[in-house]
Formats: structure tokens, C-alpha cells, sequence
């Protein structure tokens, strides 16, 4: 009787870990999946966009969120840099902290997407204040896509060619 009272509660116990358990992999589970959300991608890239003040560390945490694309563009803008300075320019120096502010303080976030791309929607107080940002899922993340313009082909001079007039 008392060996079978023993297991009971040593039974119980085992019962309450294995569902605190399961509690906390719920909790884990719905906060990374809330981590792992376009809106937060966003979130995270302006809180580390408004860090840099010219801090490499913070410049490439921000770089990390940004879109293949966006970081190929700066890739290539920062080996023209190099070149044109004469010293190795790295792709996330490329992102300039005095070029980025935001036009309104965001209030409210939502998402539209699709299984690898979304449109963050922030909003602020006013319906003027209302902006949309694209993000694309890479390797699993979401990932920030910036618009940077294309760079124009590199024009090679050859050397004695005759100046134009």
C-alpha cells in the first residue's frame, strides 16, 4: 500500500514537470513565433538602424536584416568606395545613420504575407502617416528588403585615350 502511494505521487510529479513543460515549450514556441515575424523584422532593423551613430558592430547588426538584394547593392557600392579610398570599405558602413530617420513614430504594426513575402504596414497617429515596407523569408528569417537605386555600370577609361572635347 504504501509502495503504491509512493509511485502515485512520484507518478504525479512526473506529471507536473512533463506539463510545466509542455507550458513553457508553448510559451517558447508562440514567443518564436513571434520573433520570427515580418513586423518584428522591421521593428528589430529601425531599432538598429537608430544605434549606429557610425558603430561597425551596430551598422552590421543592421546589415543582417536587410534582403539579399539590398546587401549584393551594398556589397558592390562598398567595393566601388574601396577603390575610389583606398582602403577596404565594408558593405554594412555603406548604411548611413544620418540618411535614416523616421518620418512618424510608429503606433500600431500589421502584416499581409505569403509563405516567403510580406508588407509590413506601419501606422502612426494620423491617417497620413501610414507606411508599407516589403520583406521576403531568406534561409528561414524574414529579412528586410530595402528599394536602393541600381548602380550604374563602371566606365573604364583607357589609358592615353584622348581627352574629349
Amino acid at each position: 500500500m504504501q509502495r503504491r502511494a509512493i509511485c502515485r505521487s512520484a507518478l504525479g510529479r512526473a506529471c507536473h514537470w512533463l506539463a510545466a513543460l509542455h507550458v513553457l515549450g508553448c510559451v517558447a514556441c508562440a514567443q518564436r513565433s513571434e520573433e520570427d515575424s515580418p513586423e518584428r523584422a522591421v521593428q528589430e532593423f529601425i531599432d538598429r538602424m537608430q544605434r549606429v551613430h557610425g558603430d561597425a558592430q551596430k551598422s552590421k547588426a543592421a546589415y543582417d536584416l536587410l534582403a539579399a538584394e539590398a546587401r549584393d547593392n551594398l556589397a558592390e557600392r562598398a567595393a566601388r568606395a574601396s577603390d575610389a579610398v583606398g582602403r577596404v570599405v565594408k558593405p554594412e558602413e555603406m548604411l548611413a545613420p544620418s540618411r535614416f530617420y523616421l518620418s512618424f513614430q510608429p503606433r500600431a504594426w500589421s502584416a499581409e504575407q505569403g509563405p516567403d513575402w510580406a508588407i509590413v504596414t506601419a501606422e502612426g497617429e494620423s491617417p497620413r502617416e501610414r507606411q508599407q515596407i516589403r520583406c521576403v523569408r531568406e534561409g528561414g528569417q524574414w529579412k528586410v528588403v530595402l528599394d536602393l537605386p541600381g548602380l550604374p555600370a563602371v566606365q573604364r577609361r583607357t589609358i592615353g585615350a584622348a581627352a574629349a572635347p
